[in-house]
């Protein structure tokens, strides 16, 4: 009888043994998988959000480059005429490599709009931007630009903003998931450390309970 107990009792410790290693091994999973999110989130703010960020910038700055020389052409200044051209298709150059690099990154939803409509602005300022190359003087090149160049430009350099804004607005969105991984990771481990707690307290009436059945024993022999 007191085989068959000692026995029940035994399967019992061992079921319950099993279960902590289950959840211990299942904690852990989580916990790596937590880890691994956390890493694909900074890996994505650096990728996705602070290198184009600093190639919107790279544009904006090509931007005002462009302005600048079409100011000096309209102004009259004959020195400009003959590089004007060259250096315009350059600059566009530049800005569309730098859109292509950009388009190949994690874009969300709003992203892809504002982008979309940058390019419907930047085609626009681009179009009336040859068609100030081609007039004959400077006086016709400075009609369009107050006409139509000018507010092109403008809803160019808007739409480039907010497109540069959304990437902070993403990126708190990255930082937010971040913190609640981190969050979890600190939950696995306090798991970890109440399992660690039960398993000692378990492992300490186990010793306890043999020394009471030695005890018993002893006395049993004794008699």
């Amino acid at each position: 009888m007191k085989f068959a107990f000692s026995l029940k009792n035994k399967l019992k410790t061992a079921f319950l043994l099993f279960c902590i290693m289950c959840c211990t091994l299942m904690i852990r999973f989580l916990e790596d998988k937590s880890v691994e999110k956390i890493n694909d989130s900074f890996i994505s703010m650096y990728n996705d959000r602070l290198i184009p960020a600093t190639d919107l910038y790279f544009i904006a700055e090509n931007l005002y480059y462009k302005n600048a020389i079409l100011q000096e052409l309209l102004l009259g200044n004959d020195a400009a005429e003959g590089s004007t051209l060259a250096n315009m298709n350059n600059h566009n150059r530049k800005i569309d490599s730098v859109i292509n690099k950009y388009e190949l990154t994690f874009l969300v939803k709003q992203e892809k709009n504002y982008l979309n409509e940058f390019k419907k602005a930047l085609l626009v300022q681009q179009r009336i931007e040859a068609k100030m190359l081609n007039m004959a003087s400077a006086e016709e090149g400075r009609s369009i630009y107050e006409s139509t160049g000018k507010k092109a430009v403008n809803q160019t350099l808007v739409k480039l903003s907010a497109l540069i804004k959304i990437q902070s607005k993403v990126g708190n969105e990255l930082i937010k998931g971040s913190r609640i991984f981190v969050s979890g990771t600190k939950v696995y481990s306090t798991l970890q450390v109440i399992l660690a707690i039960v398993i000692g307290i378990m492992i300490v009436n186990i010793v306890s309970a043999s020394n009471m059945v030695k005890i018993t024993n002893d006395k049993f022999n004794l008699n």
